[in-house]
Formats: structure tokens, sequence, C-alpha cells
């Protein structure tokens, strides 16, 4: 299952950060934090993840690091003490020290796998299956 069925399924707790504006790009074209750490050859969810597990003051840091080798947006280089913050305050728990908490947000979203639960219900009617058609053991 692709992260983008997740996002169907109800979102994630990192939803509000991933999607908020940038500015727009050359071409005219919005661009969210998702697209920039995606342009940057990052996994979007992995590092609103690792963001959300630090303090306030260390993923403002972390991420003014990641969007200055953003280059794509010109008006994010001209003012990005007044983008970072907001962005910051969009992380879950974003206000205080953190606990692992966006972490475990992250790992319980990749949890939730279709293939054993796939796999637990065929072996479910499997049973099901052999004791109610069953088999009277002659091989015919």
């Amino acid at each position: 299952m692709s992260r983008m069925d997740y996002l169907r399924q109800g979102g994630t707790p990192f939803d509000g950060f991933l999607y908020a504006d940038l500015g727009q790009d050359r071409a005219g074209n919005t661009v969210s934090v998702l697209s920039a750490l995606a342009r940057l050859g990052l996994d979007p969810w992995d590092e609103a993840a690792d963001l959300s597990a630090l303090s306030h003051d260390k993923a403002r840091s972390r991420l003014e690091g990641l969007l200055a080798r953003f280059y794509d947006v010109p008006g994010l280089g001209r003012d990005p003490g007044a983008t970072i913050p907001r962005l910051v305050d969009l992380l879950p728990n974003a206000s205080g020290p953190k606990t692992g908490q966006g972490r475990a947000l992250t790992s319980t979203v990749k949890a939730l796998r279709v293939g054993p639960i796939l796999a637990v219900l065929m072996v479910v009617l499997f049973v099901l299956q052999t004791f109610f058609l069953g088999s009277d053991g002659s091989g015919d």
C-alpha cells in the first residue's frame, strides 16, 4: 500500500505541515513542504516525523538547513525567518520538548498494512472451509 492510500484513509498527523505552502516556483506552480522535501530526495513523512521528535528550536534549525538547500522557490530565500517558525508550529506537538511521539505516529501509519490482514483472513477461510466441507479421509 502506498503512502497516498494512507492519506485517503484519513490522513496523517503531519498533513498540516506537509501540505503547507512555501510559495511559487519559477514555473508558477505552488510548492508545498511535501513537494520541496521530495524534490530534495527526502521522504517527506520520515522528515516530518524526525522534525516532530525534536525540540522546537532544533526542529527550526534543521528545517532551516533543509530548506536552505531548496532553490526552486525564489521567495523562500528572501524571508525564511517568517516561514520556518510557521512551519514548525504546524508539526504535531511542536510547542515543547519532544518525547518521540512523532516517530510513533509514523510507525503506526506504516504498520497498517493490508497484506497481514489478508493472510489472516485467508487462513480463517481455509479453516472454515475445511471444517464445514471437510473431507471423509478416503482420499476420493
